[in-house]
């Protein structure tokens, strides 16, 4: 009998769509009034917004080297169990289905029916916003079941649109350089009563989610085509843009925005440009809500495309439910994988985003440790042969998990302790699920 296996599709234009989608959304908007109060200064914040960026690089490099030693679904999943250790493998697994790569479907679905309901005022935040978010992840869900191909050509389309409202704040925001929103007096440099120490990892650690999702695309890596070449590319050549990206628009809409505005921005609101500009202060709601849904659409299309493949990379090797591990016959894709963890983020709708946003970072960076933790003992296998070497191999991996330790001291002060509390709960549950599934694994 012929073992069904994904087929190799994603292209580099596609690949790094998905990339920059996934990561470039709504973060930037929500994220700059969290970082101007943590940092309460202007440049602080626009350096804050490049450190974050900086140490995504030696990530980068690594994430790059092991994903041409091991191109296949599931990525890191896949990584950690090679390294040696099946149980943290599917503890991060099992930690990134519950707490960061569903939990991206739930708050981005939401932030979608806030944003488009400035023509529906019925979806601010009600019943009907949460009705409407579940009809988006579910539409999104049948568009990847049907093809990742379509899937990826549709991602090129969003995210090149959701990148012109974007820049276009940087172009205007040049007009603004005058403005006398950057000088030093109006940039608020009073530090109060915080030490330096504990703002710069704290507003790092606020950037955490408007970075995140790099990883992501590794998930699906047994669908990209020639991933030898097109993984190092799309993966290097995406940090550098999304990290200046992220700065030009921090800086540009502060020289817009007088920073008293920007700090008075309700938590977990977004900050709107536009409606500091005199030409477009008519148009300006309308204008940037159609920016942020047409954002949220990209990163719900490219989260569904990568994050089933994880689950599904798990459950064919038996530790996971095996109904993840079907394979669509005709699509080629796992269709209940897709449909299992899109009802899943329709089940935690019931949450509160801001502390979703917190359950959320705390998880990421702790799964990210294990990843980066796995090349020490991946580079003592014969089968170890990746075609992209990162720079400084082991002490670019040694960084990065010195890096997720201080972002998690970081998000410990950042955010409330309650969504925290439930994320390290959701991570002990694994132990008796994997044991569960591993004595099943054996009698089968």
């Amino acid at each position: 009998m012929e073992t069904i296996v994904p087929k190799r599709q994603l292209t580099l234009t596609q690949t790094s769509a998905i990339i920059i989608g996934q990561v470039i959304g709504s973060g930037i908007f929500i994220n700059i009034p969290i970082v101007a109060n943590i940092t309460n200064n202007i440049w602080l914040a626009v350096m804050v917004w490049l450190l974050g960026g900086l140490l995504w690089l030696p990530q980068i490099f690594i994430l790059a080297e092991m994903g041409t030693a091991y191109p296949e679904q599931g990525g890191p999943y896949y990584f950690i169990n090679k390294a040696g250790s099946p149980f943290l493998a599917f503890v991060y697994t099992w930690t990134a289905f519950l707490t960061s790569d569903t939990p991206t479907l739930t708050i981005i679905g939401l932030l979608a029916a806030d944003a488009i309901s400035y023509f529906i005022p019925a979806l601010s935040f009600s019943v009907y916003a949460k009705v409407f978010a579940a009809v988006m992840i579910l539409s999104f869900s049948f568009l990847q079941y049907k093809s990742v191909k379509l899937g990826g050509s549709v991602q090129v389309v969003l995210t090149a649109a959701k990148l012109i409202p974007l820049f276009g704040v940087v172009f205007i925001g040049l007009f603004f350089l005058n403005s006398g929103n950057l000088e030093f007096e109006s940039a608020s440099l009073k530090i109060h009563s915080k030490n330096i120490w504990e703002i710069i990892p704290a507003g790092i650690g606020a950037t955490v989610w408007a970075y995140a999702g790099f990883l992501n695309i590794l998930y699906t890596s047994g669908e990209v085509v020639n991933p030898q070449k097109v993984l190092p590319k799309s993966l290097i050549g995406s940090i550098i843009f999304v990290m200046l990206a992220y700065v030009l628009i921090s800086l540009f809409t502060s020289a817009i925005i007088p920073f008293d505005e920007i700090l008075n921005t309700e938590s977990g609101k977004f900050i709107n440009p536009f409606m500091y500009i005199d030409s477009f202060k008519e148009i300006a709601t309308g204008l940037f809500a159609v920016a942020v849904f047409i954002s949220m659409l990209g990163v719900l299309n490219s989260s569904v495309i990568t994050q089933p493949r994880l689950e599904y990379a798990m459950a064919r090797d038996g530790l996971f439910f095996k109904k993840f591990a079907n394979l669509h016959k005709e699509y080629l894709t796992p269709d209940f994988s897709i449909f299992a963890q899109s009802f899943f983020a329709i089940v935690l709708l019931v949450g509160d985003v801001n502390d979703l946003l917190g359950y959320f970072s705390l998880s990421y960076v702790l799964q990210n440790m294990l990843v980066y933790g796995s090349i020490f003992f991946l580079k003592k296998r014969q089968d170890y042969k990746p075609t992209y070497k990162s720079p400084i191999g082991c002490f670019m991996a040694v960084i990065s998990i010195l890096i997720q330790l201080y972002l998690a001291y970081g998000i410990i002060i950042a955010y409330p302790l309650s969504g925290l509390l439930a994320c390290l709960l959701l991570i002990i549950t694994a132990l008796p699920f994997y044991h569960y599934f591993r004595k099943s694994n054996n009698r089968s």
